[in-house]
């Protein structure tokens, strides 16, 4: 299904456009914003590792590099691989790193998800301000803000709740799963990410991760704002944070290798808020797509290699770890 949306979303970018301006339009007018496109691009990434060194605080001390490091390997991942298997690459690395559990990296990455939609819900909200949004990116906005807010009252329930009722809930919940392992396995994965959730809680770590998370924001914006400049595209820098908050909307749901179809329409659909030819957008989608994924793909790979170990390896490495799961509680 994911290949199939792709595939609309190419056949609706390119099916009404010249091939010949198509081409002509896929230019660079100046390489230097392209040069600073490309380092803002490569910052946003910088600063999510040192976000996710302190949401990893209560697991163990990681260093930024690392962080960093294992953020573009699961990066790289998504690329290549569909369903966003990457998140799961990341998480493994961390933990091994960590000499820890997945389990235990997985609340962080929870938390990284629920700031992200949180500052992605105020972006459109104070977007919509300044730009008419079409009413679907607005109810989709909507859609999320109220995921959001649930999200924020089970947080912060998790945090207030004491350790010893956690404890205490998924040691009933764990007895009262022996006629089903598998969920007495759910079971024990949820105890685990709650217990990680309160452990994170409403720490000086965490409003820190929240004021990274918009710098990170900012610096995607500046990043598609600049590769518009390089283009020749004399659009103001709203229409970059524009581009960003809906590309990001629009690809929140995991699909093909690299959000390819989804990311073109996305841009497309973003920049004809602004009164862009869809030719000159469909063409400055294929450049954007080039000098995100490109750098991405770079730094990836020599991340991989620097771990000293091949998609295989972690491939099987992680079912080693989940068999070793399974064994723990009893699942065949």
């Amino acid at each position: 299904m994911g290949y199939l949306f792709a595939l609309a979303c190419l056949i609706w970018v390119f099916h009404d456009t010249h091939p010949q301006r198509l081409l002509s339009a896929i230019h660079i007018s100046n390489w230097w914003f392209l040069v600073v496109a490309v380092f803002f691009d490569v910052l946003t990434y910088v600063v999510q590792g040192v976000r996710w060194k302190l949401l990893l605080s209560p697991v163990g001390r990681l260093r930024s590099v690392k962080a960093t490091q294992a953020i573009y390997v699961g990066l790289f991942t998504n690329e290549v691989v569909p369903l966003r298997f990457g998140e799961l690459v990341r998480a493994f690395l961390a933990s091994r790193w960590l000499n820890s559990g997945i389990g235990a990296v997985v609340p962080s990455m929870v938390v990284e998800r629920f700031l992200d939609a949180l500052w992605l819900v105020a972006g459109i909200g104070l977007v919509a301000l300044f730009v008419p949004l079409p009413r679907t990116l607005v109810h989709a906005g909507d859609v999320l803000g109220a995921v959001v807010l649930v999200a924020t009252v089970v947080f912060v329930w998790l945090v207030l709740r004491r350790e010893q009722k956690l404890e205490h809930g998924e040691e009933l919940a764990l007895n009262s799963a022996r006629k089903s392992k598998v969920t007495a396995a759910i079971s024990r994965f949820v105890g685990i990410v709650a217990i990680g959730l309160r452990d994170i809680g409403m720490t000086r770590n965490l409003y820190m991760a929240a004021g990274f998370s918009a710098v990170m924001l900012v610096c995607q914006g500046l990043a598609v704002w600049f590769i518009m400049l390089a283009c020749g595209l004399k659009l103001g820098i709203l229409a970059g944070a524009v581009v960003v908050l809906v590309v990001r909307l629009g690809t929140a749901i995991p699909n093909a290798p690299a959000n390819v179809g989804s990311f073109q329409f996305f841009t497309v659909l973003a920049l004809g808020l602004f009164g862009v030819d869809k030719t000159l957008a469909a063409a400055f989608s294929i450049v954007d797509f080039a000098v995100l994924t490109v750098p991405l793909w770079a730094i990836g790979l020599f991340s991989l290699a620097a771990t000293g170990m091949s998609f295989g390896a972690i491939r099987a490495e992680i079912a080693a770890a989940r068999h070793k799961q399974r064994s723990a509680t009893g699942i065949p």
